[in-house]
């Protein structure tokens, strides 16, 4: 057993000039990217996570979980989005109106066919944290239902997801 008296510690070795500090990144240290992700025949629940993720800012290396350091993404062919099994017609939405009886179910390839956009908003908004910084997050996501999109001045790079690609069986 070793015994350090006080004599035997070096000054370098104190817990102030050793200790490793945590990074937390200011607003000047922020670079925010354009992507855009084409969802025609991609599967709505994989390409969620990973539009999720990049709207959080987990990709970059200056991720911190309570500051938003996440890029802007446009999510275009929304209508086209693949559901795999049967969740078009097994997975139900439901939506209150407030009053007594006021509970609604839809199920979820209605919601495809009607709104395509709000479909996809929806399900990413579930994948991204609760409260404040989720919604400002979710602001950065563009959804549009056809090819077209008005954010070709921010020149945003194609981001490609051969994960949630749609393999028929």
């Amino acid at each position: 057993m070793v015994r350090l008296s006080a004599g035997n510690i070096s000054r370098s070795a104190t817990p102030e000039r050793d200790c490793v500090r945590t990074f937390s990144p200011k607003p000047s240290d922020i670079q925010r990217a354009w992507h855009v992700v084409d969802a025609d025949g991609l599967v709505l629940g994989r390409m969620a996570t990973e539009v999720a993720r990049v709207l959080r800012g987990k990709h970059k290396p200056t991720f911190a979980r309570h500051v938003d350091t996440g890029d802007h993404v446009v999510v275009v062919n929304a209508a086209k989005v693949v559901l795999t099994s049967d969740k078009a017609t097994k997975k139900i939405t439901y939506r209150h109106s407030g009053y007594p009886g006021g509970l609604k179910r839809k199920a979820f390839g209605e919601i495809l066919a009607a709104k395509p956009e709000e479909a996809v908003r929806r399900v990413v908004r579930g994948m991204l944290p609760k409260g404040p910084l989720g919604r400002q997050q979710l602001r950065k996501l563009k959804v549009y239902a056809g090819p077209a999109h008005p954010h070709v001045a921010q020149s945003p790079q194609p981001m490609d997801l051969p994960g949630a690609r749609h393999r028929p069986s």
